[in-house]
């Protein structure tokens, strides 16, 4: 592969990996990325689809090797039970920790429509996730805090609640316990494959059938 082939390769492979998008979007997206960073003497868009297409083939193979409950399983498992203590848990929330937050408020407007305000939230973003794909790091970064708060403590509080639920579903965490540094769960291995049947965790407002009463 050339070396705009390989940057190009690293970047659908991601997309297949973290499962969220089907293999037409992500096609799509790809051959977007292309053109936007002027690489279509070197990339086509028939070697775009064909790699696609493989990969996502190989990527639905490994899903056979994978032991259930896996670690992306119990992730959701902790957000909805989160959500479900008042806590908004969002999935691959934007990109940066500020297009997370920003998502966050979207779906406090649409709680406080409907008389209901949380306790908190956390979220883990584009890049977190990136990271948690990427091999020589795998870990995963939890990002938590309360809409309209600037007291320390009970950020903490919310960061307790969010430590204590990734526990109960079986993860190590990492967290100094203070409110300036994520939870990070170490070693987590991101798998899932994208399926149309199974939950959209990137519709955010799918936090307010646990949290709506």
């Amino acid at each position: 592969m050339t070396e705009d082939q390989e940057y190009i390769y690293d970047s659908l492979v991601n997309q297949i990996k973290m499962g969220f998008f089907p293999i037409d979007e992500i096609k799509e997206m790809t051959w977007e990325q292309v053109e936007d960073e002027e690489m279509e003497d070197d990339v086509s868009e028939k070697w775009v689809n064909t790699t696609i297409e493989a990969e996502f083939k190989k990527h639905q193979e490994a899903r056979k090797t994978w032991k259930s409950p896996t670690d992306t399983e119990r992730l959701v498992k902790a957000f909805n039970e989160l959500s479900e203590a008042n806590i908004i848990a969002l999935h691959n929330a934007g990109y940066t920790t500020s297009e997370g937050e920003y998502e966050v408020v979207e779906v406090e407007i649409e709680l406080r429509k409907q008389q209901v305000q949380s306790d908190g939230y956390c979220f883990y973003h584009g890049q977190d996730l990136e990271r948690a794909i990427d091999p020589d790091t795998r870990n995963l970064m939890i990002a938590f805090q309360k809409i309209d708060n600037s007291d320390d403590t009970v950020t903490i509080e919310v960061g307790k609640k969010v430590a204590e639920k990734l526990k109960d579903n079986g993860f190590e965490i990492i967290w100094d316990g203070t409110a300036l540094t994520k939870i990070e769960i170490p070693n987590f291995d991101w798998q899932k494959v994208y399926n149309d049947s199974e939950e959209d965790l990137l519709n955010h407002n799918r936090v307010l059938q646990f949290m709506v009463k």
